[in-house]
C-alpha cells in the first residue's frame, strides 16, 4: 500500500501554564507532533491517533529517505488505508511526561537549566489530554475523532468525556476504563526495577551513567504482558538457543528474546519517563473519579467503536465489555467486535488487516 512518505515532526509551543491535576503547574510545554492528510475547511475531518505507553508521535511515513523503519502504526495510516490520508487529517501527538520531543523529566526544566528529573511533577491520562487539546485547538481543528490502543484508549476515553463538544467518534482498541489489580502490579515491578538500579540516582542520572539494567528489566517484564501465552508458545516453546549451558545465562530462546527487547529499549526510552507514564496509567480511572461509567460518558454525543482481542489478557475482552455495556445503559451509539487472534495485547498493532475493515465501515 501507498504510505504518506517522509514527514516532519513539528513541535508546538504552549504560551500559557498548563495545571495538572495535581495542583501543580508547568510552564513552556513543548509538543512533539506530526500531522498527514489535510485539514477540511470545516475543520472536521481530523482524526486524533493517541500512541500507547512507549509510542511517539512518529506514526506514520518515514522522516528521511534513511530510515530503517516507518512509524508504529504505519499500516493503518496512509492512503487507502484504516485511517484513510486522502479523506482525513490525521494528527499525531507525543504524550505529556515523554522523551520523543514532548516536555517530560528528560526536558530541560527553565528554572533550573537542567533536566528536571524527578522534580518534573507527576502527571495523568487527564493531563496528556489536556495537552492535546491545546495543540488540537492551534491546528484550527473543530470536530474530531479519537483514536488510541492500550493507554492510547484511555485517552480516546478520556477525550469524549473532557470534551464532548469536539468528538464525534471514538475509537477505542485493546483498552479498559481502568487498568486491573493485575495490570498494576506488572507496572509497579517494572517501576522496582528502575528504583532500584544503582545508577538511579533519585533520577538525576543525565550526566552519569543510565540506570540501563532498571529499564531494561521493566521492558521485559512489560512485553511479557503484551504476548499472550498461545503466542509465546508458538514462537519460542521451551526451544534452548542451542543447549543447556547449566547456568544463569540466557539459556531459553523465550530468555534470548526478553534480553534482547530489553537491550533495544534502553537506546530510545528514558526511565524516568518510564515511571511516569505507567503511574499515568495506573491513575487513570473515572469509575472512581465520576461514580460510575455512565455518569462519566453521560454528556458525551459521540459514536464508539470497542475494539477488543480473544488473547488479549492485559486489557480484556470483560474489561471492553465494561465500556460497551455502560454506553449501552445510556443510550448511547455504540459498535463492539472481539477480534480472533494469537497475538495478545499486542494485536493491535499487528492485526492490521482485520482492524482496516472494520474501522474503515465505522468511519464510513
Amino acid at each position: 500500500m501507498e504510505s504518506v512518505g517522509i514527514v516532519k515532526t513539528e513541535y508546538f509551543n504552549l504560551d500559557k501554564t498548563l495545571t495538572l491535576e495535581s495542583g501543580k503547574t508547568l510552564q513552556g510545554v513543548k509538543i512533539a507532533y506530526e500531522t498527514y492528510g489535510k485539514l477540511n475547511e470545516k475543520g472536521d475531518n481530523a482524526i486524533l491517533i493517541c500512541h500507547a505507553l512507549t509510542g511517539d508521535a512518529h506514526a506514520a511515513g518515514k522522516n528521511n529517505e534513511n530510515d530503517k523503519k516507518p512509524g508504529w502504526w504505519d499500516t493503518m495510516i496512509g492512503p487507502n488505508k484504516a485511517f484513510d490520508t486522502n479523506k482525513f487529517f490525521v494528527i499525531c501527538s507525543n504524550v505529556l511526561g515523554g522523551c520523543k520531543g514532548t516536555t517530560g523529566p528528560s526536558s530541560i526544566n527553565p528554572e533550573t537549566g537542567k533536566e528536571y528529573g524527578h522534580s518534573f511533577p507527576v502527571i495523568t491520562v487527564e493531563d496528556m489530554v489536556k495537552a492535546q487539546y491545546e495543540l488540537i485547538n492551534h491546528l484550527g481543528v473543530k470536530k474530531l475523532t479519537a483514536v488510541g490502543g492500550s493507554m492510547g484508549g484511555m485517552q480516546a476515553i478520556e477525550w469524549s468525556i473532557r470534551y464532548p463538544e469536539l468528538v464525534k467518534s471514538v475509537i477505542i482498541i485493546a483498552a479498559a476504563a481502568r487498568l486491573s489489580a493485575q495490570g498494576i502490579a506488572f507496572n509497579a515491578v517494572g517501576r522496582n526495577a528502575i528504583l532500584f538500579d544503582p545508577n538511579f540516582n533519585n533520577g538525576d542520572y543525565y550526566d552519569k551513567k543510565h540506570p540501563e539494567v532498571g529499564l531494561s528489566i521493566a521492558r521485559m517484564i512489560g512485553h511479557i504482558t503484551y504476548l499472550s501465552e498461545k503466542s509465546m508458545h508458538k514462537k519460542f516453546g521451551r526451544n534452548f538457543k542451542d543447549k543447556p549451558i547449566f547456568d544463569f545465562g540466557v539459556d531459553f530462546e523465550v530468555e534470548s528474546y526478553l534480553d534482547y527487547q530489553g537491550r533495544i529499549f534502553v537506546d530510545r526510552f528514558d526511565a524516568n519517563s518510564y515511571l511516569y507514564i505507567t503511574k499515568a496509567v495506573d491513575y487513570y480511572d473515572p469509575i472512581s473519579k465520576y461514580g460510575s461509567l455512565e455518569n462519566a460518558f453521560s454528556n458525551t454525543n459521540a459514536k464508539f467503536l470497542v475494539i477488543s482481542f480473544t488473547t488479549d489478557w492485559l486489557f480484556s475482552t470483560a474489561q471492553a465489555k465494561e465500556i460497551v455495556n455502560s454506553l449501552i445503559k445510556i443510550d448511547k451509539n455504540v459498535s463492539f467486535i472481539e477480534i480472533e487472534s494469537p497475538c495478545g495485547h499486542d494485536a493491535f498493532l499487528l492485526e492490521f488487516d482485520k482492524q482496516t475493515r472494520i474501522i474503515k465501515a465505522f468511519l464510513t
